[in-house]
């Protein structure tokens, strides 16, 4: 954005930023160069080979992963050591360790936002969308950990003419609000994010299929003063709403192994237990992601 374009409702943070004359970010690159370098990545017509290469790996783990869930369709969920004493078995663990890893990436940078941090830049949008790949692999678990997964819905409150609602004590059903709920306002605080520089893309995107494409998701983006006033604000609201969200998520899918009443896990240490063990978990995932990547691209 032009200086002589700068909004004047914006934040003190981006008014420092825009302020900066020529804007000049370390390595010698300016915000009008780092913006060409991205727009030419995702703009451009020929596609790398390595992108191919990628999709090819992606596809044959996909195929990978549909003949194993054939197989527990087929099989049961016995192989993964259900029975009749052992409710919570290789499952649920599955869906606590990714539900853990997916609160991470909306907290990290729901507070930083918060907090008015603005090195937030560099690592907000892959925590961000690790979020979103981890409620997706987390709710394949309790699906099929039913046994019945083609009466999931069964889970929501429909109506129906017999009058048959959810067993509301069951921790699954919680479950499926609480992640559910997650889910829904992560995707938010993480499109809500992306709606400035989807607006870039659009304006500068050649191909006319591209653009429209751009100009749906930009929302009529203009970057005008009230626009980034309720950008500013409602990117704050869902902050807000995801960083309590994270504690009580986690809380409730603790309450799965608490509310048993098995010796040794019917105890009250669980949500704040299996809290701080999902922000460990998912700061390590974070880092995990993020070493790599500054390598390979020398950040």
């Amino acid at each position: 954005m032009d200086k002589a374009h700068a909004p004047a409702a914006i934040s003190a943070e981006t008014k420092a930023l825009l302020s900066r004359t020529p804007a000049v970010i370390e390595s010698g690159h300016t915000f009008e160069s780092v913006t060409e370098t991205i727009g030419h990545v995702v703009l451009s017509k020929r596609t790398p080979i390595g992108w191919f290469l990628g999709f090819f790996i992606a596809f044959m783990l996909l195929m990978v992963l549909n003949m194993t869930i054939g197989n527990l369709l087929v099989k049961g969920i016995g192989i993964w050591g259900n029975n009749v004493p052992v409710g919570w078995a290789f499952d649920i663990i599955n869906f606590v360790w990714w539900i853990g890893i997916g609160h991470a990436g909306t907290l990290i940078s729901a507070i930083l936002l918060l907090l008015k941090q603005t090195w937030r830049t560099s690592i907000n949008r892959f925590a961000e969308a690790m979020t979103l790949f981890a409620v997706a692999c987390a709710g394949i678990f309790p699906l099929f950990h039913t046994g019945r997964p083609w009466l999931a819905y069964w889970l929501l409150p429909y109506p129906n003419a017999m009058n048959v609602w959810p067993q509301f004590r069951s921790p699954l059903v919680w479950d499926v609000f609480a992640v559910s709920t997650y889910a829904t306002v992560s995707a938010l605080f993480w499109f809500v994010g992306l709606i400035p520089d989807i607006a870039t893309l659009r304006d500068r995107a050649k191909n006319k299929y591209f653009k429209f494409v751009y100009t749906i998701l930009s929302c009529g983006w203009r970057g005008s003063a009230r626009h980034w006033h309720r950008y500013e604000l409602a990117y704050l609201i869902l902050a807000g709403l995801s960083t309590p969200l994270v504690l009580s998520v986690h809380s409730i899918v603790s309450l799965d192994f608490s509310v048993a009443q098995i010796p040794g896990w019917h105890a009250t240490i669980f949500p704040p237990y299996f809290v701080a063990g999902a922000i460990f978990a998912g700061f390590a995932m974070v880092l995990i992601l993020c070493i790599p990547l500054r390598h390979w691209y020398r950040m």
